[in-house]
């Protein structure tokens, strides 16, 4: 079973690898892909989406079996990706992939328990829509809740610190 569980990882990374190289070889060579293909595109990630969960604060130590035995109540797994940096040290957190929609519902309920003693924090995944930023275009620096002064005085932004409490 291990050994099954291991070229499955083994071969699925493979995929992604070349995925990814293939995509960097369209961009190199200027391919144009059919916008009605990229909606279609999007529309089937948002519906793989809505059967993944993000984990956070996940113990370095803990295996992806052991994160599956815990969101084997809520249905059945299909798949866990626990994320690694470069080194191959893991980064705190993982997504889990489920084969029904439903059962996402029931693992979101597990928001807030434990596993090796840290307090998990479960969310739907978001989908990533290319070109979308998800930073505010001018922020407030001074962590006070300050409105920035382009959204109360209708100034635009001269300083690296656009909020109202830096003026003076």
């Amino acid at each position: 079973m291990e050994e099954e569980q291991a070229a499955l990882r083994e071969l699925q990374a493979k995929v992604e690898t070349e995925l990814i190289h293939k995509k960097k070889v369209e961009k190199e060579m200027g391919v144009v892909q059919d916008p009605d293909t990229d909606v279609a595109d999007q529309a089937d990630k948002e519906e793989v989406d809505a059967r993944y969960i993000f984990v956070g604060n996940v113990d370095y130590e803990c295996t992806p079996e052991e994160i599956q035995q815990h969101f084997v109540s809520c249905g059945t797994v299909n798949r866990i990706v626990v994320r690694t940096d470069k080194f191959g040290k893991p980064r705190g957190y993982a997504f889990v992939e489920f084969v029904e929609e439903e059962s996402v519902h029931e693992a979101l309920l597990l928001n807030g328990s434990e596993l090796h003693g840290r307090q998990l924090k479960v969310k739907g995944k978001r989908t990533n829509i290319p070109g979308m930023n998800q930073r505010r275009a001018d922020p407030c620096l001074c962590s006070q809740g300050h409105a920035p002064c382009e959204a109360v005085m209708g100034m635009k932004q001269q300083r690296a610190d656009p909020c109202l409490c830096f003026q003076g």
